[in-house]
């Protein structure tokens, strides 16, 4: 293109002329312009390495931002219109951020930069950017969240999408690229998309020389118009472009310092005497370099190459003195430096400046300079084409991009009509740079070795909703587009139909989707057509998981602990580069032997013993990991110590994602473990490690050990500790003390964690309140500190609650209830920990034991025995009865078993039984339990003998204080009061009374006179009477007063014969009932024996059950079950069983002679009962009929004197 036809500065609108700082665009921009700034076509531009392709990118954004300009103003409107600009690398992110800010920033155009330095960013900077300047995976993993995590709800705004060095496709990172722009342009199509910028979203790609442009311009629908191919003619200087090959060396790093030996004699034969850059893969391969070719010119003497005259020799020798580096210094006077991030800002700037002179000629630098400060040389030697990956811990190629930047630097346009570039690599990699220096590498697609994750992604951010959908999205990809140009790269035969080739991206999102749905990530329909995502399937694209490390998380057994939880991150996709290398198996085994004991976990071999040798990549990375989180890792290995940092990055990551999926499983083990796990690979550190004071700023390894010798070990410590001890232990000057001690200013408020039980009136449930308090005053810092509290049974391994507070803004006192179903039997023991997210040493732990056990028996354990007549078990038979039905209808008997100890001379108590029996259990002890019918004719004779016990009995009360007498008499009137107000009850005569259970929670006596409950009344939760205790006046004067109230006895007749309707209807049953359908469930027992707990005077199982659990003294809400009778006539009645008086055998605790005997036992009596002296039980027929009839008249007397 002839120079008359390039394009001025002057063509822009006004207020856009600012922006470049020349005055005509050159050829290869001159030539793109009305495409770039007339038109809103998509683009794909190839052309070589330093020929003004940024240019291109800024006339794209003014053309965007013209829309802004109203009558030659300038009006912006903040966050409306945004521009993604997508680099392979941080560093040249960040050139184009400083260059950017520089000429837009004026405008109030905001500039945002996203990538794995700045984590600062919120969903607000990103919704008011202007312009977002990011890495692939970084915008990846950004937009991998939903819409409503802000993941995609900038996305409507994105109008233009420029991709700096698109042939990073080609590169094994090149898939979350495709990814990214393949998800824009399926939302675009999107129809809820129609009226927003990102329907016409516009596409300008850029990249190197490379022979399938059409490819890419297909992939991003470019128009003819938009494809821009330059060549070599399109380079301002000549570059000669130079491949040498080298046998490799034993491993990398001996491979790339054998190549310093060859530097010398390569600058001599190319660089012509002008400046040469020599790019090194390290800092320290930087220096050895410069010391390197130092040394070769000093033996020149005089006649060093690098030095032309006297002049500057004698600048060289004034600028070394200024230099801080000493050994900078050395290498200046022979014409050489190094160049590095880690020179100090003056030294930085003096190499700078030496090199731009000429007065350094050589100067040796790391690839970061590449893509920095415009440094450009005649010569450019890249001394290895590897370079360590300090997030994988080991050598690997560079990308092509860095590559193709570093050629970039050769030849100076003022200065040069030509350059030189010389790559030195190994002898197997010599066709892949020549071919990429020349331009003649075809880029192909990466997505199909990851499309899994990826298609999950998509899955989850709801773009692909069925299986349509997903081809849709792989149709988009530039997979797609290279598959039916190369099929046979991608396991595809050649010659097929484009028909074909879309059944077989069908086939492959098929099979992908059957295979998220075997492993529960998603689910589909059963026809295979629907995708919805699991939560599984949110973590793994949350945190950017490999698939098959999702597997294992998810495979993770259910009592997880922390040594399983490091067994799943050694075996991670995402660390297994990893490799175990010969030199590293002595110094690995001497750590697992760990004779010093500081290993948590070890590698143990099949008899149980440390393994003496380490064989896997997998042991190595545990051993690392080990070795790491002692706080003093033994490792001094640089490769070691490398690989170790890569592990607790990738498994601080892989932790947390195992944290939130324990989370979601309510796993409470598993998720104490990982959040452990995660916060100790941040911090490299153990929770129970020495040093834990390496958290704060400002302390180190030194400090740490310094301290914990005079023994500050935690924070609380280093509160209280002196600043002048500390200065004087660190051997360090004031007021470096004070700067320690306000270094715990950093730290998250202190907080109080407490937890307990209260009253709850829910049935079978406790309630438990979790009360959190901070304690200190939180400073206004910009860091946010976060915490989990956490709530969880032990022996179920079951999360109870869960919650994220952030501790520096949470309403002081927090409190949360939680209710829980009560143990069935045993004990629970419930866990409260408040896990802070960062920090250790911080947490909070509190535990609650739930016992189920009765609150009586607690008494003994507590020291707190009452005297006997005060003494009310809870579980003992409590029966009342009417006057006017106790003769008609059969009443139902609840008793419980009454248990009596010894201690230490004490009179005998009562404890309940914790355990339901089965039926078929209960129905076998009913049946050896021996039976006594009451009938008229014994009856007053039974009431006699156990009359005679009553003198002894009151006598025994006379040693009682009057204020007792008083207490006893206030309970006699009002036990008097509430008989009085029940009515009456009858049972409907003719039909089987079905029951089911009713649970009737316990209220004190003073509460039912509040309640309102009636006997005679149907409520559905009837109450139960329950007194504290009973006396010997009470029982009697009940006694007495319902023995005025018997019906004549010699009315009753006894003959079954005579009165067969009468006894039928008696128990319910219509005249044609057979005897047989309820033979079995009624039985008679008499008064003298004891019953087991939840049966009834039939031997039917009431369900009865009393649950005690007991926490500080505070014991459970009480809960019964019983059956009751629904058939009722005149009045509903829920239950006749309710209606009870206490009642225990008193009998129990008399001798022969008719006294008192504490040293009777439940046991004795148990076998007295089953003496054969007493008569067996004897089964209901119809011959017995009549006289069941009688002493079922007598019932209400049988329940009275089941007290004595």
């Amino acid at each position: 293109m002839d120079s008359y036809t390039l394009k001025c500065v002057s063509d822009l609108p006004a207020p856009f002329r600012s922006t470049f700082s020349f005055r005509y665009f050159n050829s290869l921009q001159s030539e793109c312009f009305p495409v770039c700034f007339h038109s809103d076509a998509n683009m794909v531009v190839s052309a070589p390495t330093g020929s003004g392709k940024t240019v291109l990118f800024e006339l794209c954004i003014l053309r965007l931002l013209s829309r802004f300009i109203s009558e030659e103003k300038f009006i912006h409107v903040k966050g409306t219109l945004k521009t993604i600009y997508i680099a392979p690398s941080k560093a040249l992110v960040q050139e184009k951020l400083r260059d950017w800010n520089q000429k837009f920033g004026s405008w109030g155009i905001n500039c945002l930069e996203l990538t794995g330095d700045n984590e600062s960013y919120s969903l607000r900077n990103i919704q008011e950017a202007d312009i977002i300047l990011t890495t692939p995976e970084k915008f990846d993993a950004v937009t991998r969240h939903s819409l409503k995590g802000g993941g995609l709800s900038f996305f409507s705004d994105i109008a233009l999408l420029l991709i700096d060095e698109v042939h990073l496709l080609n590169d094994p990172r090149g898939a979350a690229l495709e990814a990214i722009v393949s998800r824009i342009k399926i939302l675009a199509q999107n129809p809820d998309m129609k009226l927003s910028s990102l329907a016409n979203v516009r596409f300008l790609a850029v990249s190197a020389t490379i022979p399938n442009i059409e490819d890419l311009a297909e992939w991003l629908k470019v128009p003819v118009q938009g494809i821009k191919r330059f060549g070599e003619e399109m380079r301002p200087v000549k570059l000669t472009t130079k491949v040498f090959g080298y046998s490799p060396a034993k491993n990398d790093f001996l491979f790339e310092k054998r190549l310093q030996n060859y530097i010398f004699d390569i600058l001599m034969q190319y660089s012509r005497g002008k400046s040469a850059l020599v790019f090194c893969s390290t800092r320290k391969g930087a220096q050895e370099a410069a010391q390197c070719l130092s040394h070769v010119a000093m033996t020149y003497g005089y006649s060093n190459p690098f030095i032309k005259d006297k002049e500057q020799q004698e600048r060289l020798r004034e600028a070394s003195l200024s230099c801080s580096d000493k050994q900078m210094q050395s290498y200046i006077i022979y014409g050489v430096g190094y160049h590095n991030g880690g020179l100090c800002l003056k030294d930085r700037n003096l190499i700078e400046s030496l090199f731009l002179k000429g007065d350094i000629q050589i100067l040796c630098t790391t690839n970061t300079l590449a893509h920095g400060i415009n440094l450009p040389a005649h010569t450019v030697v890249i001394k290895s084409t590897q370079h360590f990956n300090k997030e994988k811990g080991l050598y690997m190629e560079y990308d092509r991009s860095t590559v193709l930047q570093m050629c970039g630097r050769a030849g100076r346009p003022p200065f040069d009509d030509t350059g030189v570039v010389i790559i030195m690599t190994r002898r197997d990699t010599v066709h892949l740079y020549e071919n990429l220096l020349n331009g003649c590498e075809m880029v192909e697609s990466q997505l199909l070795s990851c499309v899994t994750e990826h298609l999950t992604a998509e899955i989850v951010q709801l773009t692909v909703s069925d299986i349509t959908r997903a081809i849709e999205w792989m149709k988009c990809s530039y997979l797609y587009v290279r598959m039916k140009k190369n099929p046979g790269n991608y396991a595809v035969k050649k010659g097929i139909s484009s028909g074909r080739i879309e059944r077989h991206l069908q086939e492959i999102c098929v099979q992908k989707a059957n295979e998220l749905s075997k492993h529960q990530m998603i689910w589909t329909d059963e026809d295979g057509f629907l995708l919805k995502p699991l939560e599984p399937a949110r973590l793994m694209t949350k945190y950017y998981l490999k698939f098959d490390s999702m597997k294992l998380i998810m495979q993770t057994p259910l009592n997880c602990t922390l040594e399983d939880a490091l067994r799943i991150i050694s075996r991670a996709e995402e660390i297994a580069w990893i490799q175990l290398r010969r030199n590293e198996k002595k110094l690995l085994n001497d750590i697992n032997n760990d004779k010093d004991g500081r290993l948590r976990f070890h590698i143990l071999s099949d008899n149980g013993k440390r393994k003496k040798r380490i064989q896997t990549r997998e042991e190595k990375i545990f051993v690392l990991v080990n070795d790491c989180l002692t706080g003093d890792p033994s490792v001094r290995d640089l490769s070691l110590t490398q690989d170790m940092n890569s592990i607790c990055s990738n498994g601080c990551r892989i932790s947390k994602c195992m944290k939130e999926f324990f989370i979601y499983k309510k796993n409470y083990k598993g998720t104490l473990n990982s959040t452990l796990l995660a916060k100790s690979l941040h911090q490299k550190l153990w929770d129970d490690s020495p040093y834990l004071l390496k958290q704060l700023p400002g302390i180190g390894m030194v400090t740490a050990k310094a301290l914990h010798s005079m023994g500050v070990q935690s924070f609380d410590a280093l509160a209280e500790a002196d600043p002048r001890r500390i200065e004087i232990i660190t051997g360090r000057k004031y007021p470096f003390g004070n700067h320690i001690k306000d270094s715990l200013l950093s730290l998250p408020p202190k907080v109080d964690l407490k937890v307990e039980e209260t009253e709850c009136q829910r049935r079978d449930k406790s309630k438990l309140v979790v009360t959190l308090t901070r304690m200190t005053q939180s400073l206004q810092s910009i860091k946010r500190h976060y915490a989990d509290m956490i709530l969880g049974s032990e022996e179920d391994n079951l999360i109870l609650f869960h919650e994220k507070i952030r501790m520096d803004e949470f309403s002081s006192p927090y409190s949360a209830t939680i209710f829980i179903s009560n143990p069935q039997q045993g004990k629970l023991t419930v866990k409260a920990d408040l896990i802070f997210e960062e920090y250790i040493g911080l947490d909070l732990h509190q535990k609650l034991v739930l016992i189920k056990e009765s609150s009586f028996n607690l008494n003994y354990k507590k020291g707190k025995m009452q005297p006997f007549s005060s003494i009310v078990p809870e579980d003992v038979c409590v029966i009342e009865d009417q006057e006017d039905t106790a003769s008609r209808a059969p009443t139902e008997e609840i008793h419980g078993s009454i248990k009596s100890k010894r201690e230490n001379g004490s009179m005998p108590s009562f404890n309940l039984l914790d355990e339901d029996l089965e039926e078929e259990e209960l129905s076998a002890k009913v049946n050896e339990v021996e039976r006594k019918i009451l009938t008229a004719e014994n009856i007053f004779e039974s009431i006699r003998e156990k009359a005679k016990s009553l003198p002894e009995l009151v006598a025994s009360n006379v040693a009682h204080s009057q204020s007792t007498e008083t207490l006893n008499f206030a309970r006699k009137r009002a036990r008097e009061k509430q008989l009085e107000s029940h009515s009456e009850v009858e049972v409907s005569e003719g039909e089987n009374i079905p029951t089911w259970p009713v649970d009737k929670p316990y209220i004190k006596p003073s509460e039912e006179k509040q309640s309102g409950h009636k006997v005679g009344g149907l409520s559905p939760d009837p109450e139960e009477f329950t007194f504290k205790s009973f006396t010997g006046e009470t029982i009697f004067d009940h006694i007495r007063k319902k023995a005025k109230n018997f019906p004549p006895l010699k009315t009753l007749e006894s003959d079954p014969l005579k009165q067969p309707e009468l006894c039928t209807d008696a128990f319910g049953v219509s005249t044609g009932t057979k005897c047989d359908d309820f033979m079995g469930d009624i039985t008679l027992i008499s008064d003298l024996e004891t019953r087991e707990v939840g049966k009834d005077a039939c031997g039917n199982r009431v369900g009865k059950k009393v649950n005690h659990s007991i926490y500080s003294g505070s014991p459970y809400q009480t809960f019964e079950t019983t059956k009751v009778s629904p058939r009722v006539s005149g009045t509903d009645v829920a239950d006749l069983s309710s209606i009870k008086m206490l009642s225990f055998d008193i009998s129990m605790l008399k001798d022969s002679k008719g006294k008192s005997d504490p040293r009777i036992t439940f046991e004795s009596r148990r076998k007295q009962l089953h003496s054969p002296s007493v008569p067996q039980k004897q089964r209901f027929t119809l011959a017995t009929a009549g006289k069941a009839r009688e002493a079922e008249s007598f019932l209400g007397f049988e329940t009275v004197f089941s007290f004595l």
